[in-house]
């Protein structure tokens, strides 16, 4: 028994030794905890390891940790959008405290940190411009495009030696113009940043001529050249003096980012011949010249460097050639451009199309500045009144109405051409020949030189044509060539916008003196040939029979 006992004993004691073991082991085994996705959101998170970098250096790793959650592959990423938000905040106060700039006391330590610190921030930048920049998703972009610039702004101030050369707005610059020509990005740097401040403005010129002399494959210098030209044809404003150049994005101590005003307009204007070479397309082209004279020519100090650009562009003929006229007209007035043959060239561009054309009022205003010199030959001067009478044959009402003031301009202020409204023939056998046969128009439509096309032998029997148009307002101004010249002259301003709809409009509201009078009555029967014929009952009787 008492051996039994003993064993009985010694088994409970191993069991509770056993048992205390299990409970030792358990205990020493750590509990999991849960993840921090489960008890905060994002944003608690992210707040929380910014909160812990500006507290103390021993935090600076939470940098690399935000760094990754910014890399978020989902575009829509809103953790991804809140690190990179936090990020920026992180970096400007390490700029502005200076903790990322080394200087001789710093310890070997202290100098790893701040290298460490500046590839960090090097590597967020990259981070801006791959993964939110050029990401395609809008509101990524957006908020990229508005950190990039905050982090250009903190460096000017943070930096003694800043140089927006070497700030992110150069790559940030190059990252917009090679994005896909439907991005809006650009929309927006032009908006808030392009449009507005002279340094961004100064700094993205250079950007442009730098990159399209770069070495890029074909497509991609289409596209920034593409992008280039949008981007410079939104600026409107043109600075004319030093004091101009006051609205500035950086805070710089000391040497302006713009140095003078003809530093400024000579990036402005390599940027522009850059764009211009790299082969725009034919739209592109109209869309220059359109503003060429206002917005292009004004940033040139050398504007005769686009010569060859604007001959070249009259040349091409149709609304190209009408757009270049202006431009042509800059130089010859402005910088004494010498055009061989320039009457010739804008005698050519009267043709079928130009009365129908949406550059029409454009086209008037220039051609009534070049025939203005009482100077010009009558012959020259008869060629483009009778070319311009010959082609209102067969215009719109609204081209019709612009050529008859301007005609009756051009016989006010050249009198030697009066003679194609009124010939008298002294020979009696001539006179009497034509009275019988007519004659044939002497002037010859297909001769390219004006001085060569006898207009000035022929008549303007085409506005007298003209007296009889359907139009009544077209029809009653023809009639001014008929009547006794005593107005001094029109002002074609008032004739140059009309068009169909303002045509109508017109008919529409004017008050009539008396209701024009309708037939009320319908007739029972058409008049046959049995009851006595006439032309029209004729004419009624055969459409009748035929069907």
């Amino acid at each position: 028994m008492s051996g039994v006992k003993a064993a009985s004993v010694a088994g409970v004691k191993r069991k509770r030794k056993s048992g205390e073991a299990e409970r030792r082991a358990t205990k020493s085994k750590p509990r999991p905890q849960p993840s921090s996705d489960e008890d905060e959101d994002p944003q608690e998170e992210i707040l929380r390891l910014e909160t812990q970098i500006t507290e103390s250096r021993k935090h600076y790793n939470n940098i690399a940790t935000l760094l990754k959650l910014s890399k978020a592959p989902e575009p829509d990423s809103e953790a991804s959008v809140l690190a990179a938000v936090a990020l920026c905040r992180v970096f400007t106060r390490l700029l502005s405290t200076g903790d990322m700039v080394k200087n001789k006391r710093m310890t070997e330590a202290e100098t790893m940190i701040v290298t460490w610190l500046k590839h960090r921030y090097q590597e967020y930048i990259e981070v801006l411009l791959s993964d939110f920049l050029r990401s395609g998703h809008p509101p990524k972009q957006s908020v990229a495009l508005t950190l990039l610039l905050r982090l250009v702004k903190e460096e000017s101030k943070a930096q003694k030696d800043f140089n927006i050369k070497n700030s992110p707005l150069n790559r940030t610059v190059e990252a917009l113009l090679l994005l896909p020509e439907e991005d809006g990005s650009r929309d927006e740097f032009a908006e808030k940043f392009f449009g507005t401040y002279d340094d961004i403005r100064y700094s993205t010129f250079r950007s442009i001529k730098s990159l399209l002399q770069s070495e890029l494959d074909d497509t991609e210098k289409e596209r920034v050249a593409r992008n280039s030209l949008s981007l410079l044809l939104s600026l409107e404003a043109v600075p004319s003096s030093k004091d101009d150049i006051q609205n500035l994005y950086t805070n710089v101590q000391g040497k302006s980012p713009v140095p003078s005003l003809s530093s400024y307009k000579s990036q402005a204007q390599e940027a522009w011949l850059a764009t211009l070479r790299s082969d725009i397309t034919k739209e592109q082209r109209k869309s220059v010249l359109g503003v060429f004279s206002h917005q292009i020519a004004p940033w040139f100090a050398q504007p005769e460097m686009l010569m060859d650009f604007l001959t070249d562009s009259y040349d091409v003929g149709g609304a190209t050639s009408l757009l270049a006229l202006s431009g042509l007209y800059y130089l010859i007035s402005e910088k004494n451009l010498d055009y061989p043959s320039f009457y010739q060239k804008l005698y050519s561009l009267l043709d079928d199309g130009l009365l129908y054309s949406k550059h029409r009022s454009r086209f008037f205003r220039l051609l009534d500045t070049f025939m203005s010199s009482t100077h010009l030959p009558a012959t020259l001067v008869a060629s483009f009144i009778k070319r311009l009478t010959r082609l209102a044959l067969y215009a719109p009402p609204a081209g019709i109405v612009v050529v008859i003031p301007w005609v009756y301009n051009m016989f006010k202020r050249h009198p030697a051409c009066t003679f194609m409204m009124h010939r008298e023939i002294r020979d009696p056998t001539l006179k009497q020949e034509i009275e019988a046969e007519g004659m044939d128009d002497p002037f010859d439509m297909d001769e390219p030189d004006p001085l060569l096309t006898d207009a000035i032998e022929s008549s303007v029997w085409e506005l007298e044509t003209l007296q009889s148009h359907y139009h009544p307002n077209v029809a009653t101004l023809a009639k001014i060539i008929s009547e006794q010249f005593t107005k001094r002259s029109y002002s074609l301003e008032d004739f140059l916008d009309h068009s169909y709809t303002a045509l109508l409009d017109n008919e529409l509201n004017r008050d009539l003196k008396k209701d024009p009078e309708v037939e009320f009555e319908i007739p029972k029967r058409i008049v046959t040939a049995e009851e006595g014929l006439n032309p029209l009952g004729n004419l009624l009787t055969l459409v009748y029979d035929t069907r």
